[in-house]
């Protein structure tokens, strides 16, 4: 058997900027700050041959299945607002894929592009649920651009989920939604970029403001505050304690392109004792419960 604390299902892409590509994907982004936090961490995805993992996601476990062509994405500025275009797509993450001696403390489900089969919330029995329903709120047209669409599975998903975590930009400003999403869940996150975050919990909303710095890249950052809220929450921290630790670590994240924005240990630990004033939330307290 296999034990693992952190375990992320969805698609490592490969992301055109300028007609360079570089690795991507929640898949990515989280498993490389959860294993920053500590965690033993697992990526199920499916990717082309030809897509590299070997180092943004060294010392990560992955079931990879195969696919002609990964995910590839492609990001256009237009006027100061990101325009995102889907070239091609990889295979459908289903249950059948989870490998049978895998066993995790959290199951983090991100699809980018619809590939997450609903039932995979169901894949890991008694794990901490997390869900990042980002890939099933957009869709695109025959040209691969990408525009927004109701989440159509959330009805079905909300109550088997722990903590959900998505964006101003998912709900195209819509806030409405995010009341309705957390009326049905037990914990949810509304990122805000860099005014923060929302939280719905425990029949209360609490905004947090996160640290100010100088953004370079805001790519993953949405994904890197997911890892670290959820593990947080799931370490023991209440939904307002893992808000301002996840908005530290992710903060720095901008401050980085691409992948660097992933914590190391160090400033995963200066979050640590800025928020809680003490070392709990690591690897040890995870596995604890």
């Amino acid at each position: 058997m296999i034990e693992l604390d952190y375990v992320v299902i969805g698609h490592t892409t490969r992301d055109l900027k300028k007609q360079a590509f570089a690795v991507g994907g929640t898949a990515s982004y989280a498993a490389r700050t959860a294993r920053r936090l500590g965690c033993r961490v697992g990526v199920i995805t499916s990717a082309d041959p030809a897509l590299d993992l070997s180092e943004p996601l060294g010392n990560v476990l992955v079931a990879r299945f195969p696919a002609e062509e990964s995910t590839t994405f492609e990001n256009i500025d237009a006027n100061g607002r990101r325009q995102q275009v889907v070239h091609t797509t990889a295979e459908t993450l289903v249950p059948a894929m989870v490998p049978k001696d895998w066993r995790t403390a959290i199951v983090h489900i991100g699809p980018v592009v619809h590939e997450c089969d609903p039932a995979l919330i169901g894949a890991f029995g008694e794990a901490f649920v997390g869900v990042t329903p980002q890939g099933w709120m957009r869709q695109w047209d025959g040209r691969g651009q990408v525009s927004r669409r109701p989440w159509r599975e959330a009805e079905k998903l909300l109550p088997h989920a722990d903590a959900v975590v998505l964006s101003e930009e998912d709900l195209g400003g819509d806030r409405s939604l995010a009341v309705q999403y957390a009326a049905q869940t037990r914990t949810l996150a509304l990122t805000q970029g860099a005014a923060g975050c929302t939280i719905y919990a425990q029949g209360e909303i609490r905004h947090f403001t996160p640290p100010a710095v100088t953004e370079l890249d805001s790519t993953g950052a949405g994904d890197i505050f997911a890892a670290s809220f959820f593990c947080a929450l799931h370490c023991g921290r209440d939904p307002w304690a893992a808000a301002r630790f996840a908005n530290c670590i992710a903060a720095q994240s901008v401050t980085r392109p691409g992948l660097s924005g992933t914590p190391d240990r160090e400033e995963a630990a200066r979050c640590r004792q800025a928020v809680w004033g003490d070392g709990v939330g690591d690897a040890h307290h995870l596995r604890a419960g």
